[in-house]
C-alpha cells in the first residue's frame, strides 16, 4: 500500500496529545490503513459466548471485507472462521445467527464440519481431495465470556488482555449469562469520532440527561488520570475490593485497555431512570443487587467500551463500514434465568442507552460533517475534560506508526 507523502507528514510529525487533523477523518487511504494496520492485524472483539449455548451454535459479523463466523463446536471450543466457501465463495452462514449440526453452504452445498473441515462436496470427481479446501481458519480467544477474534496470519499475544480482563470479568459469570437485547445502528461518522466521543463526557450533561440521572460526568471516569484523587472512586475501590472484586484503575502498558470500577451517582444501582436495578436477578447470586457493585468500565481499543453492574451488563462493538461510517451494536446481558417480564422489562433495561446511543449518533454526524469542511483547524483539548480522548488517539497514532513499519508500508 502506498499513501501520500503529506498523509505520511501527518503521522509522523503528530504531536503527542494533539487533535488529528481532518484527513484522518475523510480520507479514503487513511481508512484504508485503519483497515489494514489496525482492524485487519489487531484482536477485536467479535461478541459473547453465551451467543453460542450448545453444539453448533453460531453468529456471523463482518470486519471490513471479511465475512467471519464463530461457532461452537461439538468438543465445547469456540472457533471462528472466514465465512467464505471454499468452492466459488459464498457465505457459508448467511444468517446474523443460528445452529446446525455442520455448517452448509446453501449455494452448491458443500459441508463442513463445525471444527472447519470440508465434510462433503458433491460431484467433484475423483482425486479430489476434501482434506484441501476446509474452511480458512481465524485466530480465536475466549476471556470471561467474551469472544476475540484478530485477521492477521501472525496475531498480537493475547496473554495480556487475558490477564487484564479475566480478573475484573470473571466474578461476573458472563460466560453464564444471557443476551436479553441486541441493538445494531449505523453511525453516520468516522469510526475515531465514534471512540473520541465515547472517551470525554465533557459532552454528558447538556447531551445524556437519561444517562445523567445515574452516570456522573466527572472527567476521571472517562479519563486515564485523576481517578485515585477522587475520593468516592477510592471509596468504591474500597468497598468492591472488600467484596474480593478487583476494581483499582489499570492501563495496559500499551495503552489498549482501561479497566475500573467506578461508583454510579448517589444511591444509584443500575442505569435506569430510578437508578433502581433493571432487573430482579443479580448476574451472580454472588453479589446480590444490594452489594453496590457500582459498574466495571473498560475498553479495549479498537472495537469495545463495557459497563457491568449488579443486574445486568451492557458491551458495545465498533466496526468501520466507510471513511464516514460506523456499525455500533450494543447488547444488554442478564442473568441466563431472569424472564422477561417477570424479572425486568425490556424498555427500562435498555431505554438509557438506545437514548444515550440515539444522541451520540447525532452528535457524530453533526461533528462528521463539520470535520469534513476543507476549513476545519481543530482547537486544543481541555486537559481536564479531554485527556482520555487524547488518549486514545496517542494509541492509534501509536499503532499506526509501528504497523507502517513492521508491514513495510510505503
Amino acid at each position: 500500500m502506498e499513501i501520500s507523502s503529506y498523509l505520511r507528514h501527518l503521522l509522523r510529525h503528530r504531536e503527542p496529545g494533539a487533535p488529528l487533523a481532518r484527513e484522518f477523518y475523510t480520507d479514503e487511504a487513511i481508512f484504508a490503513l485503519d483497515m489494514d494496520l489496525v482492524f485487519y492485524k489487531e484482536w477485536l472483539f467479535a461478541g459473547h459466548t453465551c451467543e453460542l449455548p450448545g453444539t453448533g451454535s453460531y453468529f456471523t459479523l463482518q470486519i471490513g471485507d471479511y465475512p467471519v463466523v464463530v461457532v461452537r463446536g461439538a468438543d465445547g471450543v469456540v472457533r471462528a472462521f472466514i465465512n467464505s466457501c471454499r468452492h466459488r465463495g459464498a457465505r457459508v452462514c448467511p444468517d446474523a445467527r443460528g445452529q446446525a449440526p455442520r455448517l452448509v453452504c446453501p449455494y452448491h452445498q458443500w459441508t463442513y464440519g463445525l471444527d472447519g473441515r470440508l465434510f462433503a462436496a458433491r460431484k467433484m470427481g475423483e482425486g479430489f481431495d476434501r482434506s484441501n479446501y476446509g474452511l480458512r481458519a481465524v485466530h480465536c480467544n475466549t476471556v470471561a465470556g467474551y469472544v476475540f477474534v484478530c485477521l492477521a496470519e501472525v496475531p498480537p499475544d493475547f496473554a495480556p488482555a487475558r490477564r487484564q480482563l479475566e480478573p475484573f470479568l470473571a466474578p461476573h459469570r458472563l460466560d453464564e449469562a444471557k443476551v436479553a437485547f441486541t441493538s445494531t445502528i449505523v453511525e453516520e461518522g468516522n469510526w475515531k469520532l465514534v471512540w473520541e466521543n465515547n472517551r470525554e463526557c465533557y459532552h454528558c450533561a447538556q447531551n445524556h440527561p437519561e444517562l445523567a440521572r445515574t452516570y456522573a460526568d466527572a472527567p476521571a471516569l472517562t479519563g486515564v488520570t485523576g481517578l485515585s484523587e477522587d475520593p468516592a472512586i477510592v471509596r468504591q475501590w474500597e468497598h468492591a475490593e472488600s467484596l474480593g472484586l478487583p476494581s483499582r484503575f489499570k492501563l495496559s502498558d500499551d495503552g489498549q485497555m482501561r479497566t475500573v470500577r467506578v461508583p454510579l451517582i448517589g444511591s444509584a444501582v443500575s442505569y435506569t431512570l430510578s437508578g433502581e436495578p433493571a432487573v430482579r436477578r443479580p448476574l451472580t447470586d454472588t453479589y446480590p443487587l444490594a452489594s453496590g457493585l457500582g459498574a466495571l468500565l473498560f475498553f479495549h481499543y479498537p472495537t469495545s467500551w463495557n459497563h457491568v453492574l449488579a443486574d445486568h451488563a451492557i458491551s458495545f462493538r465498533v466496526l468501520p463500514i466507510g471513511p464516514r461510517r460506523t456499525q455500533l451494536t450494543t447488547q444488554w446481558l442478564v442473568n441466563r434465568d431472569a424472564v422477561e417480564g417477570v424479572d425486568y422489562d425490556l424498555e427500562e433495561l435498555t431505554h438509557v442507552w438506545l437514548s444515550t446511543n440515539d444522541q451520540d449518533s447525532r452528535i457524530v454526524a453533526e461533528n462528521q460533517i463539520g470535520v469534513s469542511a476543507p476549513s476545519y483547524d481543530p482547537g486544543p483539548y481541555s486537559a481536564a475534560h479531554e485527556g482520555g480522548v487524547s488518549q486514545f488517539l496517542d494509541w492509534y497514532v501509536g499503532r499506526l506508526r509501528t504497523a507502517m513499519v513492521l508491514h513495510h508500508v510505503a
